[in-house]
């Protein structure tokens, strides 16, 4: 099975990379992993001012932040972990990459970074919910 691993650096990606390597009898080593982070597109008028290299290198950068430590944290455990990103509508972004590549399952926090992200199940993950025909296990 090919399981997203949508990953934002939050608590809730922590508590979530827990629960998958804590359920070892639903998530081994049978299963492709890919963690997966989605940044928010820098203002039109701020990437035409520093370019499209430099934006790219920019959201490459943070997803790696956020990504790699979790990729790891896989590997290390026995799991076969890539990675990967991409700049979009948070929500939208996760789902459509998930369809997009065939992925089986996604996982992800019920909350994301911020207090709003804290108050109400996350936008992020309600977005998700709207536009994915992928299942969506939250984890809280």
């Amino acid at each position: 099975m090919k399981i997203l691993l949508a990953c934002d650096g939050s608590e809730y990606t922590r508590k979530m990379i827990g629960y998958v390597l804590n359920q070892r009898g639903l998530f081994d080593q049978s299963h492709e992993y890919t963690a997966f982070n989605a940044q928010i597109p820098l203002p039109n008028h701020a990437a035409s001012v520093v370019g499209s290299h430099a934006t790219h290198a920019y959201y490459e950068e943070e997803a790696r932040k956020v990504i790699d430590p979790v990729v790891e944290r896989l590997q290390g455990q026995g799991l076969r972990a890539t990675s990967a990103w991409k700049a979009g509508p948070l929500g939208e972004t996760i789902a459509d990459f998930a369809q997009k590549h065939g992925f089986d399952l996604i996982i992800m926090g019920s909350h994301g970074h911020g207090a709003l992200g804290r108050l109400v199940m996350g936008s992020v993950a309600n977005r998700v919910l709207a536009h994915c025909t992928v299942p969506v296990l939250l984890v809280r």
